[in-house]
């Protein structure tokens, strides 16, 4: 298992974490196989989607706060709560097949690391398993 540092810079921020994964990938040798992607924290989570365009991302937020408000009837003492059930949403791992010793991405699409409770410096874990 291989770990990376994320620095995030707002309460919600979603960043491109494509390099740092086939990095990951590279460095372990796997030319052929799966890597899994592991966030360690129950505020982030982690989503695959469009990298083309910013507003994609933008749009993910707006419509987080709209099903996930900050402010509602929340019982948990630290006033985080939204940030929990949002992690839930996106997960807190995604698979990406690895051919060639590349990620297997669609022409559009990246890794995110999906923050919700920043900023905060947090980490990933990442594991990959080659083909037999």
């Amino acid at each position: 298992m291989r770990t990376f540092s994320v620095q995030t810079r707002s309460r919600t921020d979603f960043i491109r974490i494509d390099r740092q994964v086939a990095e990951t990938v590279r460095d372990c040798g796997i030319r052929n196989g799966i890597v899994t992607v592991f966030i360690p924290h129950t505020t982030a989570g982690v989503t695959i989607n469009e990298n083309a365009d910013p507003d994609v991302t933008a749009d993910m937020e707006r419509v987080l706060d709209r099903v996930v408000p900050w402010e509602g009837d929340y019982s948990h003492f630290e006033g985080n709560t939204a940030a929990h059930v949002k992690a839930s949403m996106m997960g807190s791992s995604a698979q990406v097949l690895v051919h060639d010793g590349k990620l297997k991405l669609g022409t559009w699409q990246s890794l995110y690391f999906c923050e919700f409770d920043g900023p905060r410096a947090r980490e990933v874990w990442v594991k990959g398993i080659s083909e037999a």
